[in-house]
């Protein structure tokens, strides 16, 4: 196809992170990009928003480690304006009116021993043989998984090349890591736990990535990776480590599209995508909602690929298999988010003075039995009558969000039900629930609730229309073994392509999956170029 007739040689739908990753390095190899964006701002559910008169911060995502270092470094984002701090301490986990346990450098063991001294003798072992598995998957995150055996020597031979490396690296594992790597995919977060500790606060604390934006028991199966899935980032060089861009999460974004048109990427505000154009049985470009039709040798969808293959692709243009795995891909995270103004900083009882757990994410929830009882409340009910909530006070590390004197709170709270039993709808419950759980960290901290000016909440149905997670799924689909690597979204589709040529996924519902770390959309740029440099050939 000439460039006679188009609009642009690659079409991305979707200025999130990793729509904004893809453009840059297909603008980088020289090609012309257009980005299409339903919004009035680049970032996707990576923005920094004004909520209350005075007070922003981070809408939707909220905090920063998964960030790949490589894209960092090829977008020279620190050049466009990102900095990124670390937290004082990672995690703060209020017990009780006098117990807590604080987590970060040179202090979790100290802490750990006040509830366990065994559990504070395991904690490297326990580092170790988790830090082992979390290599082995970054070594991943920038590589095309493997797909089904494709038709064709050709095809074939492409399979197993892509094979042999992450082989090779199996092989070396030794016999403990890879029995571990085993029950990780099999096992729930808590059996692994309970493995390894026995007193419930440091279980609490690193099972509650074994179920961030998963709506399931830390006791379901799969949870274990999905715990896995959130220890493989860095901050400033430093694995494991979260941190807070200055400027929230809109930061990083800004400082992408900056590098973007620096490239001389196009990218379009306040239009979205309306549907997929199919010719002669490829995807040829996307009429937007506005009447706009961009044409284009390429179509690249940063959406969650069951948003863009149930609704903006013709049925007709798909094979009957894959529609109804894509109607049945499971999406649902079990989040509640809020953005809270706050007079002043929360004192909890057990320790009330301000001081570094205030950087920390703060976590309102005791044990993993407690976060059992949530989900299984949710799941009946609608939502948790005792939720569990992450709070973060990033004006604690970034003046720059809240007038002198003020703080702004994230609240990213679980378990709620993606969808409520009965029929009920979000729309009349969502105050109720946004009370709820700003009394459950007032029961922590009393006054936190007096303490607060303006509060926007967003359940899962407004996460779904804002930003397009279907949902309000953050992940862009669940993380289950079904669902990760060479199964992501689905089998035979891992490669960031889709059944329709010229149609290439670039979002988190591809591999290595969510979060803000922008690998989808660098590999997905990969495949993107091997096609359009054969056919220019």
């Amino acid at each position: 196809m000439s460039m006679k007739g188009l609009d642009c040689d690659v079409l991305v739908i979707g200025a999130g992170h990793n729509g904004l990753v893809c453009a840059f390095y297909l603008a980088r190899a020289g090609f012309k990009v257009t980005v299409l964006e339903r919004r009035g701002v680049v970032g996707g559910a990576a923005v920094t928003e004004e909520f209350h008169p005075g007070f922003r911060n981070s809408t939707a995502s909220y905090t920063v480690s998964l960030l790949n270092p490589t894209v960092i470094a090829d977008m020279d984002l620190a050049a466009q304006g990102l900095r990124v701090v670390d937290r004082k301490l990672q995690n703060f986990l209020p017990l009780d009116d006098r117990r807590y346990l604080a987590t970060g450098a040179g202090r979790t063991k100290a802490e750990v021993a006040k509830f366990s001294a065994r559990d504070a003798e395991r904690l490297d072992a326990y580092d170790a043989r988790l830090g082992v598995l979390a290599d082995l998957v970054r070594t991943t995150l920038l590589e095309t998984p493997p797909g089904a055996a494709p038709a064709g020597w050709a095809a074939g031979l492409r399979e197993a090349l892509r094979v042999l490396p992450l082989g090779r690296r199996l092989a070396g594992l030794d016999i403990t890591a890879r029995r571990d790597l085993l029950a990780l995919f099999g096992q729930s977060a808590g059996d692994m736990l309970d493995g390894w500790f026995e007193s419930d606060p440091i279980k609490a604390v690193l099972g509650f990535d074994g179920i961030v934006g998963t709506y399931a028991s830390p006791y379901s199966p799969g949870t274990a990776y999905v715990l896995l899935h959130h220890c493989f980032g860095e901050t400033n060089g430093r694995k494991g480590v979260w941190g807070h861009a200055i400027g929230g999460m809109g930061a990083i974004t800004q400082a992408m599209a900056k590098a973007c048109a620096a490239r001389g990427v196009e990218i379009v505000l306040g239009d979205a995508a309306r549907e997929v154009i199919v010719e002669r049985g490829r995807a040829v470009g996307v009429a937007s909602e506005s009447g706009r039709m961009l044409r284009a040798r390429a179509v690249a969808s940063n959406l969650n690929p069951k948003l863009l293959f149930t609704r903006l692709v013709a049925a007709d243009s798909l094979p009957a298999d894959f529609r109804e795995r894509m109607a049945h891909y499971r999406c649902g995270s079990g989040t509640f988010r809020m953005n809270v103004a706050l007079s002043e900083l929360p004192r909890f009882t057990c320790l009330p003075e301000p001081g570094d757990h205030l950087t920390a994410g703060m976590i309102i929830g005791p044990s993993l039995g407690y976060f059992d009882r949530a989900y299984q409340d949710a799941r009946r009910l609608g939502w948790s009558r005792e939720p569990i909530v992450e709070m973060l006070i990033p004006s604690t590390l970034d003046n720059t969000l809240a007038p002198e004197g003020r703080h702004v709170a994230s609240l990213f709270c679980q378990h709620v039900a993606p969808e409520l039993p009965d029929g009920r709808s979000w729309d009349e419950h969502r105050e109720e629930v946004a009370d709820l759980m700003i009394e459950t960290v007032d029961r922590a901290a009393p006054g936190f609730k007096a303490s607060v000016l303006g509060r926007v909440a967003y359940s899962p149905l407004d996460l779904e229309r804002t930003f397009g997670l279907v949902g309000g799924d953050i992940m862009h689909g669940a993380l289950a073994l079904d669902q990760v690597f060479s199964a992501r979204p689905v089998l035979g589709h891992a490669d960031y392509r889709g059944p329709l040529p010229g149609l290439y996924m670039c979002g988190s519902g591809t591999h290595p999956g969510g979060g803000v770390t922008g690998a989808p959309g660098h590999n997905a740029t990969r495949e993107i170029l091997r096609d359009l440099r054969r056919r220019r050939a």
